[in-house]
Parts: structure tokens; C-alpha cells; sequence
């Protein structure tokens, strides 16, 4: 599984734009609790922000484009790096994980982002 720190994130876009079907975006999946979306949340600037917690991605997997590249999202990057290769099981084949997670997205990217 390919992860990229969120400092990486533009680059990433850039090339997962070529990939992604017309008229649609690279799809940011954070898979963090309702609680902490209200602790901390980012802004989609370039991408598709998704919501789907980490425990209910497979019943929701039907909501997921395999053709639209997929960046998974958590507090850290334990939970999105477990969402990044159940993902690629079920036959994703455009996913990365971003190393570090919303608490790195904070000191790489937004400062505006709360750290919790």
C-alpha cells in the first residue's frame, strides 16, 4: 500500500486528477468517528471529502467509486492504513493512505486545524 505524508497531498492530487473519471474529483475518505469530525475537520480544496467511519466501510463499500482515486484519512494513520488495505482487497486499485493522519494534516498543511 503506497501512503504519502499530507505535505505530499498536492502532488498526489495532481496525478490522481489524470486518473480520475470527467467531471469528478480524487476523493479525500476520512474514516474518523462523528465526534472527532466535529474536534478537527479539513477543508476539501481539490478533492471529494467522504465521511464513512472506519466500522462501517463495508457495509457502505457500495458508496465507493473504484474508478476514483482514494486518499484515507484518520487521526494518525493506523485506522485509514487498516480502511486503505480493506480498500485494496475488495479490488481498489487507486489508494493511498496518508501517513500520519489529520495530526500531521495540522502541522504539514492547515495550523487552523485543531490538534487533538
Amino acid at each position: 500500500m503506497k501512503a504519502i505524508q499530507p505535505a505530499q497531498l498536492d502532488d498526489w492530487l495532481l496525478q490522481a486528477a489524470s486518473e480520475t473519471p470527467a467531471g469528478r474529483l480524487p476523493v479525500v475518505l476520512d474514516v474518523r468517528e462523528p465526534w472527532e469530525l466535529q474536534t478537527a475537520s479539513v477543508k476539501a480544496e481539490g478533492f471529494e471529502l467522504r465521511h464513512i467511519p472506519m466500522r462501517s466501510v463495508p457495509e457502505r463499500l457500495a458508496e465507493l467509486d473504484r474508478d476514483q482515486p482514494i486518499a484515507c484519512l484518520c487521526h494518525h494513520g493506523m485506522r485509514s492504513a487498516q480502511v486503505a488495505n480493506f480498500l485494496m482487497n475488495q479490488g481498489f486499485t487507486n489508494i493511498v493512505n496518508i501517513h500520519g493522519g489529520i495530526h500531521a494534516w495540522s502541522q504539514e498543511r492547515d495550523p487552523a486545524v485543531p490538534v487533538y
